[in-house]
Formats: structure tokens, sequence, C-alpha cells
């Protein structure tokens, strides 16, 4: 249990870390966070805080820099400190509802949006929940032995996918199929999914083959949690000292190429609303042990929205979280707003 005093040493710590990205010393301390205590007492609290697991000191001479164990208590104290809503509207807020094309193209603004306001990479995601609704389907027929299938569900999200046939279909047949489909639009997918194979048994007997994978490609789509995913520029991260590393920037670089481990952690961590920050080795993922993932989660219609943040573990935290909760409330409204304009 850490005393009034040695809370005040290492919050310091972090927020100066933070800012300066240089060894803390308790002389900087005394000067510019603690001016009634002394470097003496400060590099006493130090050195135990150090035994403790909260700081670590690179070299003998050095000042100290805090661990991830420092970073958590850190970013605990903001979120109990923070208060939603407290920012003004800016122009980005402008920006994001101007350029929006329903919901996939407002998560593709936010994650490029969160990417400048913080400096690091912005993500965006959408997860269709177990009761996803189907709102409309296409099949386009692309040659003999292939079609493409669009799928767009209630929130106004967007798959596609190019589906092997085992039999050549026309244009006629897959307009037919996606027709009876249409008709069940509103309807949970287990509901569709059994008048369709009554359908298809009934009517479609010698394409039998070819629509059962379909509904198996629909299978994929809908029966189960499936994750949207947007990632904004990497450019900032030139700039960011952290990452002026080679290893460390390779290695966020191959994370960010691997969309379904992206998901799979949104899928984790971004279960619940409101704000849940990973940092470094609690992630679990190997890649970002040097970084943090902060994560803000909101569901309604059968639908959880994810905004996120990647970046290095001495991220400005409070900063990040503010943008999180402002541009998910955007969101949120873009979408009800979409809702009702249909």
């Amino acid at each position: 249990m850490l005393t009034e005093r040695q809370l005040e040493v290492l919050l310091s710590v972090v927020h100066e870390f933070i800012e300066s990205g240089e060894h803390v010393g308790s002389r900087t301390l005394s000067k510019r966070y603690l001016t009634g205590r002394s470097a003496a007492t400060i590099r006493n609290e130090m050195a135990d805080l150090e035994e403790m697991g909260y700081l670590i000191q690179p070299h003998t001479s050095a000042g100290r820099v805090p661990t991830t164990r420092a970073y958590r208590l850190f970013v605990d104290t903001v979120l109990q400190r923070r208060q939603p809503g407290e920012h003004a509207h800016g122009e980005w807020v402008d920006h994001l509802r101007a350029h929006r094309n329903g919901v996939e193209g407002a998560l593709t603004s936010a994650s490029e949006l969160l990417s400048q306001l913080s400096t690091y990479v912005g993500m965006a995601a959408v997860t269709q929940l177990k009761q996803a609704q189907l709102t409309k389907i296409d099949f386009i027929r692309v040659d003999t032995s292939h079609f493409l299938l669009l799928v767009i569900l209630e929130g106004g999200v967007v798959h596609h996918r190019v589906v092997n046939m085992p039999c050549d279909l026309s244009q006629d047949i897959l307009e037919d199929l996606a027709r009876r489909i249409n008709t069940l639009a509103g309807h949970n997918w287990g509901e569709v999914r059994t008048i369709l194979q009554s359908y298809i048994m009934q009517e479609l007997g010698k394409y039998e083959d070819s629509c059962r994978r379909a509904l198996n490609e629909l299978d994929e789509i809908l029966a189960g949690e499936h994750t949207t995913l947007f990632t904004g520029s990497l450019s900032n991260l030139f700039n960011v000292p952290d990452f002026q590393d080679v290893g460390r920037f390779r290695a966020l670089f191959a994370i960010l190429e691997q969309e379904h481990e992206l998901a799979k952690l949104i899928r984790n961590y971004g279960t619940s609303d409101g704000i849940e920050v990973i940092i470094g080795e609690e992630n679990n993922v190997p890649e970002l042990e040097n970084c943090s993932v902060v994560l803000s989660s909101s569901s309604s219609e059968g639908q959880q929205t994810v905004l996120g943040v990647i970046g290095p573990k001495r991220m400005n935290y409070e900063k990040v979280i503010s943008a999180l909760d402002r541009v998910l409330r955007d969101i949120a409204g873009i979408s009800e707003n979409s809702e009702g304009e249909r």
C-alpha cells in the first residue's frame, strides 16, 4: 500500500516521463511538482518505489522511469478523475460528420481523425453481435465458378466475399435467391436460414450444392461475432521518439498488418461500454509489449462500436481518453441519425 507521499512522487514521475521522455530525477520533481519536498526526501521515496516494482533505474547515475505497474496506477487515477462530455465540440467533429458515408464511412473517418488527434495510430471497429439482423443481400455473378456475396446488416455495416460455385448459376437464379432473402429483412439469421433451407430443397433442388455453399458463407458472417476493423495512418509514428527504434516500429507494423489479431484484441478487451486501457505486456501480444492500447466501447442495436488508439506506453493518456470519449459519442449520434433518416 502506497503512502500519500509515495503516490505523489510516483504520479509526478509518470507525468514528467510522459511529457519529456527523459529519465526523471529527484531534483526535477522537487523543482517542478513537489516544491514542498526536498530532493533528498523524494530520492528516498523513489528508491522505495523502485523496490516495490513501480520504477526502474536503467543506469546507476540516471534518473528513474516508470514500469507497467506505475503506468497502470497512473491510468486508473486518470479514469477516476475523468468527466466525459466536458470537452467542447471541435471542428474535427464537424469534419467527421461531413465525411460520413453510413456507419463504415464514419468509422473510417474516425480512425484517421484519432490518428491525427493522438499522433499515434487510431482504429475503429464494429462487431456484429450474435443476433445480427439482415437489411439486404445481393449475389453478383463474377464468372462461371464464382459469385460476389454482398451483405448489409442492421446499422449499415457491409460485408462482401467472393464465393466458389460447384456449378454455373445464372444471374437470374442468384437474383431470385437474393429476393427471397430480402423479403425476410429485419429477421435474425437463424430464422432466415431455416426458411431458405426449405426453399432450396423444394424449388432449387438441382442448385442445392451451390446454394448451400452460399448459406455456409453467410453463416460465417452472421452466425457468430464478426468484427470489421479500420486503422488510421501510421505516418505520425515516424515523429514519436519511442518508435525511432526500428525493431519496435516493425513489431507494431506487423501486428497492424494482422487484422485478425487486432480484431481478437478488440473482442477480448472492448466487451463492455466505457474505457479500457491495456498497457504493455498486459495484452499478451508480444508485438505490443512496448505499446499501450486504449479502447472506448459502446453497444446498441445488435452491434458494438469500438474506437481505439495504439501508441507507446509513454502516451498522453489523458489526451487520448478525452478524444475517444468525444468521437465515440459522435459516432453514436451519427448512427442514430442514420437510423432516423431511413
